[in-house]
């Protein structure tokens, strides 16, 4: 093949440091403008986004070009000191160390899609630890309790 065709799809989930509340509703849609920023230098578009006070869930298509993990961590270090500039209610934001990331198809998309977009109702009922507990065993992902949470 003369030319490298791909599509990654990747469902990324993150935390703030301890699960505290501090992506606040007022500051929610601009932080996702901004990561779809990030994105979008890095040659990666972000398909949706979604979350609450405490976590953020992203859609992302993934540039060939650039590794997950180097590509997590500008999303990171760019919107911490980013978000830190919007007041000084975010001086002490920080997000958590780790993050998930799971590969979904094409016929996927939608689904998930309309899962980040009931975030919010989504969490009235179970907590984010749950939820992720939930996604790594759909997903088949061992891991260890003790490394999950910081």
């Amino acid at each position: 093949m003369a030319q490298t065709l791909t599509s990654l799809l990747v469902h990324l989930v993150f935390s703030t440091k301890n699960r505290a509340d501090q992506i606040t509703p007022e500051v929610e849609p601009k932080l996702f403008a901004y990561i779809g920023g990030i994105l979008k230098n890095e040659k990666s578009v972000l398909l949706a986004s979604g979350g609450t006070m405490n976590h953020v869930h992203l859609l992302v298509s993934q540039s060939k070009n650039v590794a997950l993990s180097e590509l997590v961590k500008e999303i990171k270090q760019s919107s911490s000191k980013w978000i830190k500039t919007q007041g000084k209610e975010f001086a002490d934001f920080h997000w958590q160390e780790g993050y998930g990331a799971f590969t979904l198809g094409q016929s996927q998309v939608e689904t998930l899609r309309g899962y980040l977009a009931k975030q919010k109702v989504h969490h009235q009922k179970q907590s984010f630890e749950d939820e992720l507990r939930e996604v790594l065993v759909r997903y088949e992902v061992d891991y260890d309790e003790r490394y999950l949470w910081d």
